[in-house]
């Protein structure tokens, strides 16, 4: 019955009618009787729900003040008058002597698939845990994906901050963020976290395989991250489920009574925070340690929110860069720190791209490219370059399409008829492809031995005079069109 051998005593002194009046009784009358509907659905829907997690729950949307044993006995009953049982867990913990205050926090990572709203779709979170081992004071950094080593150095920085202090020693289990090889006990730690250990005089105490009493603290707190928290938690947003982890830290995750020491972690880590190793607000900002990063492919690197750029063509050359900040700069090297890159001022803003004039690409070069092959296939080829030339350089937005266009029609008319058009066109300055595919359409039309003219209109007249020869245009003096505007009678009307 999972029932405690002192609460088998308390109930065998009991009569049938003591027990009715103590334990069942209440019960019916309890205050949760409203709740019981929501509740059974939350058991019957999450089997291996806690009444801890239940608790939370009523209190983060019902602000239901009830002591926690209450809940407990009340979902109890209903376990065992609706037959509800949670899976039996096989695994055992060993206890171990709380160290002194201000020594020693235990750091572990823990996963848990939770449901996206967004994609309708379960979404793994990766939850970087941590918590003091004297006063179960917990702190924690979650991550949509799996967290790398700058991330784990990231982490750490901030609970340094969450908690105003450093402790003198971090429990760590055998992770690749964190060590590359036991080595005997001359840890061979990675590149990053030896950086950032040296920088902050950390010792560190690296678990044995197979040994989790020896970090049993934080294998219980990331358990209790995921199945009081995360676990039946609808994620939406990252910054949401931040700012809803944070909330759930100072309403239960470090204010509930803890089972073992008998105290609230929180009252105990206002005295603890005295004995831990004061860390300068400066000291966290600042990221000497160099960051890994990916080149994307329009060229920029991804950095605090905000992406700037590298050199065109980057891309697919340098597979990872690495990111370092010299003061307000930041510094965006290839291979081992030896070539660099880009130098920019760190933007404090989010979302910003960060571009220098230099690493734009230069779409000039394929266009003049482009321009000499085209030039090329004039008869003419200096008159045709003085054509183009004018073309890139008025409509410079448009050149490609211009060219292109070009290209095309140059393909369609021989040559004759492309060098009258293009006589025509640098003649009455008509620097336009479509100014030269009309010119080609007039002149591939028979046209092209008609003489040319600066004038427009004389072309449009000698086009109308070779198609009706008998036919003379009249022409109106200027004066009597002056006169019918003032209101005078017009000579032409009968």
């Amino acid at each position: 019955m999972e029932i405690h051998r002192t609460t088998v005593k308390k109930y065998w002194d009991m009569t049938a009618e003591e027990y009715h009046d103590a334990i069942l009784e209440p019960a019916k009358k309890s205050s949760l009787e409203q709740h019981k509907e929501l509740i059974l659905s939350w058991l019957r829907t999450y089997p291996e729900v806690t009444a801890a997690q239940i608790h939370d729950w009523l209190k983060e949307k019902y602000n239901l003040q009830l002591a926690e044993n209450s809940v407990r006995r009340y979902i109890r009953i209903l376990r065992i008058e609706y037959d509800i049982k949670p899976a039996a867990s096989e695994r055992e913990y060993e206890a171990i002597l709380d160290p002194p205050m201000g020594l020693q926090m235990q750091v572990d990572i823990g996963s848990i698939s939770v449901e996206n709203i967004r994609t309708r779709r379960y979404q793994k979170l990766y939850c970087i845990g941590f918590v003091l081992s004297h006063s179960r004071y917990k702190y924690g950094v979650w991550f949509p994906s799996p967290p790398e080593a700058q991330d784990m150095i990231n982490a750490i920085r901030s609970c340094f901050e969450w908690m105003g202090g450093k402790p003198k020693e971090l429990v760590f289990d055998q992770d690749r963020l964190i060590a590359v090889n036991e080595n005997y006990g001359d840890i061979i730690y990675t590149k990053e976290f030896e950086t950032f250990r040296q920088n902050e005089k950390l010792d560190i105490y690296l678990c044995r395989k197979g040994d989790p009493p020896s970090k049993g603290r934080i294998e219980a707190v990331v358990k209790f991250f995921k199945y009081n928290f995360a676990r039946y938690r609808q994620y939406s947003e990252h910054w949401i489920w931040n700012e809803e982890f944070e909330q759930w830290l100072h309403r239960t995750g470090n204010a509930k009574k803890h089972s073992i020491t008998k105290k609230i972690p929180a009252e105990v880590f206002a005295i603890e925070q005295g004995y831990l190793t004061p860390v300068s607000y400066e000291i966290i900002k600042s990221d000497s340690n160099i960051v890994i990063r990916k080149i994307r492919k329009d060229n920029t690197v991804m950095y605090e929110g905000n992406r700037y750029t590298v050199p065109t063509g980057s891309f697919g050359v340098h597979d990872d860069v690495q990111l370092e900040i010299d003061g307000d700069e930041l510094l965006i090297y290839a291979g081992f720190c030896d070539i660099l890159l880009a130098r920019h001022k760190v933007c404090f803003e989010k979302g910003k791209l960060i571009q220098n004039s230099d690493h734009l690409r230069n779409k000039d070069v394929k266009i003049g490219e482009m321009k000499d092959s085209l030039q090329a296939r004039f008869a003419d080829a200096e008159t045709a370059g003085e054509f183009l030339k004018e073309i890139h350089t008025r409509k410079k937005r448009y050149a490609r399409d211009q060219f292109l266009l070009i290209e095309k029609l140059l393909d369609e008319h021989n040559p004759e008829v492309v060098a009258s058009a293009l006589d025509y066109c640098l003649t009455n300055e008509l620097y336009s492809a479509v100014d030269f595919k009309d010119a080609l359409n007039h002149f591939g039309q028979g046209l092209k031995k008609a003489p040319l003219s600066t004038d427009p209109v004389t072309i449009q007249k000698t086009a109308k005079a070779t198609a009706i020869p008998d036919v003379e245009v009249a022409k109106r003096d200027l004066q009597e069109m002056i006169q019918s505007l003032k209101g005078g009678r017009d000579p032409w009307l009968n």
